[in-house]
């Protein structure tokens, strides 16, 4: 389980549209921003949530982006509710400017039901969002 994930970018502003379209399509929303305090080592980030996040009631899951000026890899598997989900925020994300790295596609090879799409965002970021027909919907 992922509790939250720092992706380092290029170009805040433009990054916050690409993973906005997707993530918001996924059930998500972006949640805010926070400022860091001088001195204390941490950059300023803007973050994105599942719906469980600070609410109390289930863990929930944050996304945060980072300026950078050196871009830093990643790789993020994002749940998708149904197949469908994936094939809609595979779409979201190439008209936002996203690199395809794997169009949606039934992967039975990683399992069962694994549904699966990949893209690859400014920075060099690989995102998965992936379906598995045995999780529970998010």
């Amino acid at each position: 389980m992922i509790d939250h994930v720092y992706i380092s970018v290029s170009d805040v502003e433009k990054s916050r549209k690409l993973y906005g379209a997707v993530l918001k399509l996924l059930g998500w929303r972006e949640f805010g921003e926070y400022t860091a305090p001088q001195g204390i080592g941490v950059p300023d980030l803007y973050g994105f949530s599942d719906k469980h996040h600070m609410r109390g009631e289930k863990i929930g899951t944050s996304v945060w982006l980072r300026q950078s000026s050196v871009g830093a890899s990643i790789y993020l598997g994002l749940v998708a509710g149904i197949p469908r989900d994936v094939d809609t925020a595979y779409a979201a994300a190439i008209k936002a400017g996203a690199r395809d790295a794997g169009g949606p596609a039934l992967r039975d090879y990683f399992g069962p039901g694994y549904y699966a799409a990949n893209i690859i965002d400014f920075d060099g970021n690989e995102i998965e969002i992936v379906n598995k027909s045995g999780n529970p919907s998010p």
